[in-house]
């Protein structure tokens, strides 16, 4: 078991589905801690450089229209093993094999459109934390008094 960080956004169609507040109490009831969040509009340079690695795919300039179409919640999530529990809670990317409960099976229009987002390793977290946030944005370990 480890204490991590990891990266979740909640993808326009989510929020034009009023999830937003379903979405995140299926974190926090998870033992999942939001420590950050923010909403965005991306513009076309920022989400292609987030999705660089997908660049020259098929699939790419549906993506790009996807998430520059109205805003997204970018958020992250503390706990232990953050990354995985995170995972689990979306379902797989192509949702429709995914598990009853997962956010992706409910909220999903299709592969591209499937609602959220969530890094895939503890690596890639740090890095996708980083594009999104600065440290002073950040509030681990806060506790309520």
């Amino acid at each position: 078991m480890n204490f991590e960080q990891t990266l979740s956004i909640v993808k326009p169609n989510a929020l034009e589905k009023n999830a937003l507040g379903d979405i995140i109490n299926r974190f926090e009831k998870s033992g999942l801690k939001v420590i950050a969040i923010k909403m965005l509009l991306l513009d076309r340079q920022t989400a292609a450089g987030f999705y660089k690695e997908h660049e020259g795919q098929p699939y790419f300039e549906k993506l790009m229209k996807f998430m520059t179409r109205n805003p997204i919640v970018v958020q992250v999530l503390e706990g232990i093993d953050a990354v995985a529990k995170n995972r689990e809670i979306m379902g797989p990317t192509s949702y429709m094999n995914g598990p009853e409960g997962t956010i992706r099976k409910d909220y999903a229009d299709d592969i591209t459109y499937n609602a959220v987002h969530g890094s895939d390793s503890p690596e890639s977290a740090k890095k996708e934390i980083a594009y999104f946030f600065r440290e002073n944005e950040i509030f681990p370990n806060y506790s309520v008094k």
